[in-house]
């Protein structure tokens, strides 16, 4: 007997004991969520006037037809979606997007195509959940990468909902702890009608959790477009800076401000118009980068303070969202953070697609193909502390010659590697097939 993927029987798919704690805990800690969702407010990590989005509510109408549901966890995740999402909204599909940080909520709105919706995606209570499934009724779901809520999978695949692990990796450090929760990880893979992984490892890591169907698609955040930037705001700061040598670091954490700020006070003196900017992946650390420099005897100021850097400026802060795109337009030297400091790296997919030499540090493993590829291909530049990235900040800017052939090397290795969102759309295209004739056999 054949059946729709509205009729099909679910398999029953008993949960270890792990998941029945988890799921137990979660519901008797939902009349707790208030505080917690205060307590966020209060830290900037919720927007205060979309929390009943986070309790599984919404002001927006579910659109008509099908409705594909795609989520992202952050920042670099719904960045890498964006061009599978407008693929999939140009199919005719209404398109819903989640994500968890209000960084990534500004980006939604910056660059989402129109007609796509975005919501915060709900705390992983059962309660809300169900509200939020109740309200959505997705056709598909579509998870980016490793961000996987044990409630959302569960629930989801319980109302036959197909899930899809798109983009999917498994670091080395995860991998090595969810060895120690076999049926708990297993139990939430075989949920998963498909894993698309981004490299063979990291299906291989699949396979050996539980995963029972997996394909190897490529990494979708090689095949992002470049940043945009307001034209306006381009110029602004293109006047301002006038012909200043200027270097930049993207997306830093904590004590790599520190490695720039140095490098630029040592440099200063040979490159008597240097200009430091900085992007910290957390803006509101801003502040703190400011006090670092002052502290050093430089000058420096804040962009979401408004102001524009003077003849007298020495580091830039740019803590603003969704401003990449300028900072990559204005720098021909890039450091890519979260390298130095030991949190796995940040893209340096779009500062290369705009031309930049990149450089970064060795904790890498979030992007740990793509770095190497870059690496052994002369595309970028390792650097294990602050002093050697003084020094190879220095020779950049020295032998310009060098520094361009590095960012060609670099630009090339990309392109070489791209294709994972045309593999990832064909690896879905039966499952948008499906669900079609599903809702048109309900419209019968």
């Amino acid at each position: 007997m054949s059946y729709s993927a509205a009729e099909k029987p679910i398999e029953r798919q008993p949960l270890p004991l792990t998941l029945h704690v988890y799921r137990a805990l979660l519901t008797a800690a939902t009349p707790l969520a208030g505080i917690l969702l205060s307590h966020r407010v209060k830290h900037g990590k919720e927007d205060p006037r979309r929390l009943a989005e986070r309790r599984g509510e919404s002001t927006v109408a579910r659109p008509p037809g099908p409705l594909v549901w795609v989520h992202g966890a952050s920042v670099g995740e719904v960045a890498a979606i964006i061009p599978l999402v407008e693929r999939i909204a140009s199919k005719d599909f209404k398109v819903l997007v989640t994500s968890g940080t209000v960084g990534s909520a500004k980006l939604c709105e910056q660059r989402l195509p129109a007609g796509v919706i975005h919501q915060f995606v709900p705390l992983d209570s059962p309660r809300f959940i169900a509200r939020f499934l109740d309200h959505w009724k997705p056709d598909l779901a579509l998870f980016t990468e490793s961000d996987l809520w044990p409630n959302i999978i569960i629930m989801s695949h319980a109302r036959r909902i197909p899930l899809i692990l798109v983009n999917g990796r498994v670091s080395e450090r995860s991998f090595n702890r969810w060895r120690y929760a076999p049926a708990t990880i297993g139990a939430m893979l075989r949920r998963f009608d498909l894993c698309l992984a981004q490299s063979p490892a990291y299906a291989t890591r699949y396979r050996d959790l539980g995963a029972p169907r997996i394909a190897t698609t490529g990494n979708l955040k090689l095949d992002v477009p470049e940043p945009p930037a307001d034209r306006d705001s381009l110029q602004a700061l293109q006047s301002a800076i006038g012909g200043r040598t200027t270097i930049a670091a993207a997306s830093t954490h904590a004590g790599e401000e520190i490695a720039l700020i140095d490098t630029h006070r040592k440099l200063r003196h040979s490159f008597p118009q240097l200009l430091t900017l900085i992007a910290p992946r957390h803006p509101d650390r801003g502040p703190g980068i400011v006090e670092i420099a002052n502290a050093a005897g430089l000058s420096a100021s804040r962009r979401s303070q408004g102001r524009l850097p003077d003849a007298k400026t020495d580091i830039y802060v740019v803590d603003t969202l969704g401003e990449l795109g300028l900072v990559y337009r204005l720098a021909p030297i890039v450091f890519v953070g979260g390298s130095l400091a030991t949190h796995g790296g940040q893209n340096p997919v779009e500062p290369i697609k705009l031309g930049a030499a990149v450089l970064h540090g060795p904790h890498v493993w979030n992007f740990a193909e793509i770095y190497a590829a870059l690496d052994a291909a002369h595309g970028a530049e390792q650097v294990a502390d602050g002093g050697r990235l003084t020094v190879r900040v220095g020779a950049w800017l020295t032998d310009a010659a060098e520094r361009v052939k590095v960012a060609a090397s670099a630009r090339e290795t990309v392109t070489q590697l791209a294709g994972a969102l045309d593999r990832t759309l064909t690896a879905l295209d039966p499952y948008f097939m499906q669900i079609r004739m599903v809702r048109q056999d309900g419209h019968a």
